[in-house]
């Protein structure tokens, strides 16, 4: 069995990468790169890196040959873009007769109001098409995505946030990478979605588990989607960000993150890393790196 994973120098696909090579030979994984200089160091732990450029889809033909098992990443950018490369990318596994294929998609795709669901929409209906047995991971929300607003939190500044009382079920990346290791490696996940979230919480409720990790206070600003991107771009996001950072406020406090699952704990077969435990994992990271 040979298995791929693209994306496999990103932050979550390193760390599915890793997980693999825990459970499994290196030389039964491949992983597919758009610069295969940056996975230098997977070739020298046994690991068959191939170039593969999410806008070449030749190149995603030729990467994903011989390949039994199949991870795609969801790629960065817009969603017209990432739907291009997505679809691309799926007719590419099917040309290369690859037999099985797990994505990385979003909380409740096909119902999501999200800003960010499009893209999986069209994902998850491209790889049905093909008739090629899949498994849809439906990731909630990385509790990584905060790291931005902890780090202000400890530099003394407020929460701020626009997401009103809508629920997110954050959990980190390496649960995340976990599942998608655990499916890739077992049986009986075909044709299955799986709602990976973790137990819901508001912005106060983080925020509250949060100040019991830090011992501290931290007080939460609700404002207005006009603040917020006001805020943000005090804060020196480019301007093409804005409106998506504003975006996925609004998508949570619309709701369109609030499913409740027990998913991760059947596909972990344990139960997803506690919010406190996760959050002190997060500010041990940031202090590391400062």
């Amino acid at each position: 069995m040979k298995i791929l994973v693209t994306g496999a120098t990103g932050k979550l696909g390193s760390k599915v990468v890793e997980k693999l090579l825990q459970s499994v030979p290196a030389n039964q994984l491949a992983v597919s790169v758009r610069n295969p200089e940056k996975a230098a160091g997977l070739v020298s732990r046994g690991v068959e890196v191939r170039q593969g450029d999410f806008d070449q889809p030749q190149s995603l033909v030729t990467a994903f040959a011989g390949i039994d098992r199949l991870l795609i990443i969801s790629a960065d950018g817009d969603n017209e873009t990432r739907i291009r490369q997505h679809t691309d990318a799926v007719a590419a596994a099917e040309r290369a007769g690859v037999k099985f294929i797990a994505y990385t998609s979003l909380a409740n795709a096909t119902e999501s109001t999200n800003i960010m669901a499009p893209p999986h929409v069209a994902t998850e209906a491209a790889i049905i098409k093909t008739g090629i047995p899949y498994t849809f991971l439906r990731n909630n929300w990385y509790l990584e995505n905060e790291v931005g607003s902890i780090q202000g939190v400890l530099a003394g500044a407020p929460w701020v946030t626009s997401a009103g009382s809508g629920k997110v079920g954050w959990a980190l990346q390496q649960d995340y990478a976990e599942a998608a290791a655990a499916v890739l490696l077992g049986n009986g996940h075909e044709n299955k979605v799986y709602e990976l979230s973790a137990p819901l919480l508001t912005q106060e409720e983080l925020v509250a588990a949060l100040s019991t990790v830090l011992s501290k206070e931290i007080p939460v600003q609700q404002v207005s989607d006009e603040t917020y991107a006001e805020i943000m771009k005090g804060l020196g996001l480019p301007d093409f960000v804005i409106p998506i950072v504003v975006g996925i406020q609004e998508s949570i406090r619309n709701g369109s993150l609030a499913v409740e699952s027990n998913d991760f704990e059947k596909v972990l077969g344990r139960p997803v890393t506690p919010i406190k435990e996760a959050l002190t994992q997060i500010v041990k990271e940031i202090s590391q790196t400062n």
